[in-house]
């Protein structure tokens, strides 16, 4: 087996030292941000937003990927990646050429990530050079009748190889030596809806808001507009952290960024009990990160696991019918006393919480859960380094981070991201151009809360993760972190929406804001 592994590093290498260098291509692949336009606006005593814009005469153009054969590391499933082997990529070039489609063989490197390996990450294969998507899609349509059918579109723009041609950046910037006001997060009335970023900004009175963390979007994965990581508003611990993640915390004091964890604890009398989930459903653990989860107990980006055991505690800030199926819930007043016993489901008043318990948990619960006597509940958010943090106001976690102390610190791998192991999971996100919505520190204190708008061809492409830490760092920014992007990237400036969401049919409705309040 090792013979093979260096065996087909050494091919990489060697394909990597025969190809031909892309146009225009770095030592270090990256934009810095260098070229923006920018017009700035003010908004109110010590808040600015500044937008920029990009044109430049650069050449992408559409092509035809055909993605190679993978497997998901932690389900076995088939699956398919962008990029594979020096072999799978020279023998598949073959094919394509005596089926009519000259192709080309592109190296891809692995971005200068802190958890990452360096050099050669895989192969791309492409054919064709077009003007429009349709021309490109008329030939997916001729490869997979002839037989190839991982063949997809592809915009030369999105790749970090190819200098960006046109980018969108907002960029809202607070100042808290001269603003008056305050920044928190806010999820709205309740946790398990979602909203519209500018709907949020709207109820709240915001001068400026932006999306804000990561929220379950599909109801097979829990209830929608929930965190799916640390969350926290109005001082209360809403969602539990999905591994130690980087998030945004606002107040009490200047706004900094860290990586946190979370725990939760039910007590009754001597006997105590982790709690491994805050306002979702028992067994359905959205971005993964907790103990008992499986198949992993790591985070991981867009994936759902499962548990068979644990005990979920629900606020009254929920927002939903309590789940119900198999095991344990008790429901407490606003003291903790515990008012009923029995099984999941129905609704809570406000002021009452709820603890639901599954598999031994529930047993758990069921014998030390007492009618009439208190059930004490501990949460604590801690520094990654496990020291215990001041109680937050509010918390906004995403992953991964970006920038600490003013140099790159992407931490793909162990926020979850990206695996080294499966080119399968998490390229298109981390290492291709996207959407992005960003937050940082800048070294005067000041907080950045930066948009890019992205996946659309010449008007705007996005960033890649890397990309994203050098234009946060030419902006400024000592410390920042990835927000939710994609369809979510959403900046609201004085009850309008100042960038173009790229959903087709506009903004997306969101889990939480980041919002900038007078």
């Amino acid at each position: 087996m090792l013979a093979l592994k260096i065996k087909a590093a050494a091919c990489l290498a060697l394909v990597a030292a025969t190809l031909p260098a892309p146009a225009q291509a770095a030592p270090e692949p990256g934009w810095d941000g260098d070229g923006l336009a920018w017009t700035t606006t003010a908004v109110a005593p010590g808040v600015e937003v500044r937008s920029g814009v990009l044109q430049r005469p650069t050449a992408p153009y559409w092509t035809v990927t055909v993605a190679a054969p993978a497997t998901n590391v932690l389900t076995g499933a088939a699956t398919v990646a962008d990029v594979g082997s020096a072999e799978w990529a020279s023998a598949m070039a073959d094919r394509l050429a005596a089926a009519g489609f000259p192709a080309r063989q592109e190296v891809v490197r692995w971005p200068s990530y802190t958890d990452t390996p360096r050099g050669v990450a895989g192969v791309r294969v492409r054919t064709g050079k077009f003007a429009t998507q349709a021309e490109a899609q008329a030939t997916v349509t001729a490869l997979r009748a002839a037989g190839f059918p991982t063949a997809t579109a592809a915009w030369t723009g999105y790749d970090v190889d190819q200098a960006p041609d046109a980018e969108r950046v907002h960029v809202a910037v607070v100042d808290p030596r001269a603003f008056r006001g305050s920044v928190a997060a806010s999820h709205g009335e309740t946790v398990a809806t979602r909203e519209k970023t500018s709907t949020l900004a709207s109820k709240l009175g915001a001068l400026v808001a932006v999306n804000g963390g990561f929220f379950v979007t599909s109801d097979a994965d829990g209830y929608q507009g929930v965190p799916a990581g640390l969350a926290a508003y109005d001082g209360r611990l809403e969602s539990l952290s999905a591994g130690s993640r980087a998030a945004l915390v606002l107040g009490p004091g200047p706004a900094r960024i860290a990586n946190l964890t979370s725990t939760v604890t039910v007590r009754s009398g001597g006997a105590a009990h982790a709690v491994e989930g805050v306002n979702r459903k028992p067994g359905v653990l959205r971005n993964c990160g907790r103990p008992g989860a499986v198949p992993t107990t790591a985070p991981r980006q867009d994936f759902t696991c499962t548990s068979a055991d644990e005990l979920v505690l629900f606020t009254d800030a929920f927002g939903a019918a309590l789940p119900a199926g198999a095991g344990t819930q008790v429901v407490l007043d606003a003291s903790g006393v515990v008012v009923s016993a029995g099984a999941r489901g129905g609704v809570l008043l406000p002021g009452q919480s709820a603890v639901q318990g599954i598999g031994r948990s529930a047993d758990w619960l069921a014998a030390h859960a007492v009618v009439g006597q208190r059930l004490l509940v501990d949460s604590r958010v801690r520094e990654a380094s496990g020291f215990p943090t001041v109680t937050p106001r509010s918390v906004v976690s995403a992953a991964p981070l970006l920038l600490r102390d003013g140099r790159l610190a992407v931490d793909a791998a162990t926020e979850g991201v990206l695996d080294p192991r499966d080119l399968s999971f998490g390229y298109a996100w981390s290492q291709q151009r996207q959407p992005r919505t960003m937050a940082g520190i800048d070294a005067r204190g000041r907080l950045l809360l930066v948009t890019v708008d992205g996946r659309q061809p010449g008007v705007s492409e996005g960033v890649t993760l890397v990309e994203g830490a050098r234009l946060m760092r030419s902006l400024g920014a000592v410390d920042a972190l990835n927000l939710d992007g994609g369809g979510s990237s959403a900046m609201v400036v004085a009850g309008a929406v100042v960038n173009k969401p790229s959903d087709a049919v506009g903004e997306r409705a969101v889990g939480d804001v980041v919002a900038v309040l007078p």
